[in-house]
């Protein structure tokens, strides 16, 4: 299991054991980091008993089951549930991924849920992704070019040049990623972190786009780009199955070869 952030002197406690209804016959016991920073001197993990008979099929389903009938105080971020919208990242059975993505039958004894690791946390599941977030903002990821697009025109390109955006324009930001990065947990105050830098790659790679000597030259830099150490964490974590640590390689190569 990933370390997490706690306050000092702290340890993980246990908390409630809430159960199944009579008659449930097909239940599944989850163990929940629970921890109000405000209210809590320490986390603890609360445990619930989910009958899978009157339930969904993936992670969030239960989560939503137990907050529903079980502790309406239980707090994490979903959105979507088509995995396109990264808000319901945390750490499930010791691996950073998507709960609306993650099958319940994936997971054998019972499921350890934990928010994402290495992050400060806001309570319960919900880390605080503020520093993520004006990361992502200092590389501007949007279109830069000099000139606008003709009248009523779309800003072409060929096959070929829009090849080389896939496995970039579908990252969700999630942040699953960064998170299981060693190196981002030490140096997350100047290293952008693999989500971020996919991130600016797609924009590199994108021959729309006119301001890669612009971008290339911000990323230059001994911390926020080369703190990565090849670990590649983040491609085995990733739920959409994408390589951050390739596209650090893209821009390390453009950067070298300029």
């Amino acid at each position: 299991m990933a370390e997490f952030t706690l306050p000092a002197n702290s340890k993980i406690t246990s908390g409630t054991h809430h159960k199944a209804p009579d008659g449930a016959s097909n239940v599944r016991t989850f163990q929940i980091y629970r921890w109000s920073p405000d209210d809590d001197a320490n986390p603890r993990l609360d445990r619930f008993d989910v009958d899978l008979d009157d339930c969904g099929p993936m992670v969030l389903d239960a989560l939503i089951k137990i907050k529903s009938e079980q502790d309406s105080s239980l707090t994490f971020r979903r959105s979507c549930r088509e995995g396109i919208c990264g808000s319901c990242s945390m750490n499930i059975d010791g691996t950073n991924t998507l709960a609306c993505l993650k099958s319940i039958s994936e997971v054998k004894g019972e499921v350890k849920i934990f928010p994402l690791p290495h992050m400060p946390v806001v309570k319960d599941l919900v880390p605080d992704l503020s520093n993520a977030y004006r990361q992502l903002a200092s590389i501007e990821p949007w279109l830069k070019a000099d000139e606008d697009a003709p009248d009523g025109e779309e800003r072409r390109q060929s096959p070929e040049q829009r090849e080389k955006l896939d496995g970039l324009w579908e990252c969700v930001l999630c942040f699953s990623c960064s998170t299981a990065c060693p190196s981002y947990w030490w140096n997350s105050d100047e290293y952008l972190g693999p989500a971020v830098l996919l991130q600016a790659y797609r924009w590199v790679a994108d021959s729309r786009d006119e301001r890669t000597d612009e971008r290339l030259d911000a990323l230059d830099d001994s911390f926020a780009l080369y703190r990565c150490h090849t670990i590649m964490n983040c491609a085995k974590t990733c739920p959409k199955g994408l390589n951050p640590g390739k596209a650090i390689a893209g821009i390390k190569s453009e950067i070298a070869s300029r």
